[in-house]
């Protein structure tokens, strides 16, 4: 007899990028924001006192959800904050499906919906996107679901795209469940779905302070809708999910708007940069959103070898061995000494044969 249910059992849980011990590599696997993060956050966090880590936290992290409203121009009721973005992710899962509920969401995509799935013993119903050169579409079908759950990432992990607002409307309207849409690389994109908020029900967005606030050390995320839906999933999360410690910085980081927006332009710059470069050496990339690119690899080039090789100099990109993705690297966008890098190495191993089929 197993010790677990047999669906559990059952599963391949979520494979979590490569973080290695040595500092001399260049990381740009994870999509972590190569810029540190506001020196008010870590003021915060030399700032806390014993007793405040003797104590235990607030419960609802009142202080953040007042500043994250201040910022978004919300309610602090429209806020619930959590232990980083899959946390939020994992309350939506908990709260919506049961065995043999549907849940449907977009592919390729955030690898872990699925496992939150067969977590909860429900049915997936995976749409493709629907490739048009370097243009990805979503497909019809989505107009047309019978589902409790739609997942959406926006901007898209991993191609880097977007759904524009007024397809997300129409989603929505179209769609009687739940739909989360994941916005964790929102910052690097010029429009958030905030507006479909106020306007429905039935929409909740997932932000993380791991990408846009270079917090990903933190664990911090927070999620925006109407009160009656928090309300319902507040009722199956952990008594204390947010600790002393990420609450203060977590609050002094979105309060630095100012310091924010400026890694975020850097970003943008630097993607704009490394896009352009990419394609002079021959690779295929639709326009990103977000603080990485998905590079198709150039004809005769391996990208499983690409990478591997990459590897071996030091420099971390992310490949995936799914189909679709196979002949794709994702490329988080660093600062611009380690986009050079990147692209110099890329230059000499595509020219010296390296990673050629």
């Amino acid at each position: 007899m197993n010790l677990v249910r047999d669906h559990i059992a059952a599963l391949r849980g979520y494979t979590p990028g490569e973080q290695p011990a040595e500092s001399e590599v260049i990381k740009l696997n994870t999509n972590e924001n190569p810029y540190p993060p506001s020196p008010r956050a870590l003021a915060a966090i030399h700032s806390i006192t014993p007793e405040q880590l003797r104590r235990y936290p607030s419960p609802d992290a009142r202080v953040f959800r007042e500043a994250a409203a201040r910022v978004h121009g919300v309610s602090a009721e429209n806020i619930i904050a959590t232990n980083g973005g899959d946390e939020l992710l994992a309350l939506v899962f908990r709260a919506c499906l049961g065995e043999g509920d549907r849940v449907a969401f977009l592919e390729p995509s955030y690898s872990l919906y699925p496992v939150l799935a067969a977590m909860q013993n429900a049915t997936t119903l995976v749409l493709p996107y629907v490739f048009q050169g370097a243009t990805w579409r979503v497909p019809e079908e989505i107009f047309n679901l019978d589902a409790r759950l739609l997942v959406l990432t926006n901007p898209n992990a991993p191609s880097g795209t977007r759904i524009d607002l007024a397809t997300l409307e129409r989603i929505v309207r179209h769609f009687a469940g739940l739909v989360l849409i994941d916005e964790a690389y929102v910052d690097f994109a010029d429009a958030s779905a905030l507006p479909l908020v106020q306007k429905f029900p039935n929409v909740i967005l997932l932000r993380s302070l791991s990408k846009g606030y270079s917090l990903a050390g933190l664990r911090f995320g927070y999620g925006i809708a109407q009160p009656a839906l928090l309300a319902e999933l507040s009722k199956v999360r952990d008594s204390y999910p947010c600790d002393a410690v990420a609450i203060a910085a977590a609050t002094a980081a979105i309060l630095d708007q100012a310091y924010a927006r400026q890694t975020w332009q850097r970003v943008r710059q630097g993607r704009a940069w490394l896009i352009a470069q990419l394609r002079t050496c021959g690779f295929a990339l639709p326009d990103s959103a977000s603080n990485f690119v998905l590079a198709q690899a150039p004809s005769g080039v391996d990208a499983a070898g690409l990478y591997q090789q990459l590897k071996a100099r030091h420099i971390l990109v992310r490949y995936f061995a799914l189909p679709r993705l196979a002949d794709k690297l994702r490329i988080t966008v660093g600062t611009p000494e380690q986009n050079q890098k990147l692209l110099q190495v890329i230059q000499e191993l595509i020219h010296t044969g390296h990673g050629e089929r």
